[in-house]
């Protein structure tokens, strides 16, 4: 790994770390060299993965953070600055799903997806945002937000009515964000998986509807967790400096 993609001298705080892709990029940050925060509601998942982390010779800290609540995500980020000092890069990975048809599905369930997916990847963002900027990365042109979206974003998939509008407003989000601080020194860039089998899905994927859904993919297979990690740090890391306001799909030709 070259210097500009390593993460040595960053502190990147990971929201959703407590499982599936967000421990995978909280993993691999600190791997690079990263100080992470690990941030989610379930702290005691956190455990497990902070030890890892720490006995592998990383730092990092596990954050208790609601991304639906303003209040738990500016508590969040300053446990987190306290802990590991001023964050540079914030991966904004937190997020939920509620499946069916649209015509059976309760505005209750519409809002929580809603709720944790758009405004919290909102509240998230904008708190890294004033942050940032406080720590002057005007000047130093160092602060990186990644927004996780989805191919959902752009690809319609039946029965996830909410899930997709969700993720196509992150999409949105992270260009508009991105501009906004365009000459203010934050990159921000908006990524969208295509279907890994993790925890939220996994029961979905060893289903028959679920293995028919795998055999017309192109290539006949989910993604792995691994597949997204080189982007993953590149967005986070120096060598992304002139990377801002883009999208970038990997999905194993899914969408193809």
């Amino acid at each position: 790994m070259s210097n500009s993609l390593a993460l040595a001298g960053r502190t990147i705080l990971v929201t959703g770390a407590s499982s599936g892709l967000g421990r995978r990029f909280a993993r691999i940050c600190a791997q690079a060299g990263a100080k992470v925060a690990l941030a989610a509601r379930r702290t005691d998942r956190l455990t497990a993965l902070t030890q890892e982390i720490v006995e592998a010779g990383g730092q990092a800290v596990a954050i208790a953070m609601d991304v639906t609540s303003e209040a738990s995500v500016e508590a969040g980020f300053d446990a987190a600055q306290s802990a590991l000092g001023p964050t540079d890069s914030v991966i904004a990975n937190a997020g939920i799903s509620e499946g069916g048809a649209a015509v059976d599905l309760s505005i209750e369930a519409f809002d929580r997806v809603m709720s944790v997916n758009l405004r919290g990847a909102f509240l998230t963002a904008r708190a890294a945002g004033k942050r940032m900027l406080a720590g002057g990365c005007a000047e130093t042109g160092r602060g990186r937000v990644l927004l996780v979206a989805s191919i959902a974003a752009t690809q319609p998939l039946p029965g996830l009515v909410p899930y997709c509008a969700s993720k196509a407003g992150v999409l949105m989000m992270g260009r508009a964000l991105a501009r906004e601080w365009l000459t203010r020194g934050i990159n921000v860039n908006v990524l969208c998986p295509g279907f890994i089998e993790t925890e939220i899905n996994s029961d979905w994927f060893e289903s028959e509807p679920g293995k028919r859904q795998i055999s017309r993919f192109p290539r006949k297979r989910l993604m792995r967790e691994e597949d997204l990690d080189e982007m993953v740090v590149f967005l986070s890391s120096d060598a992304s400096r002139a990377v801002t306001g883009s999208v970038f799909t990997i999905d194993d030709g899914q969408t193809g």
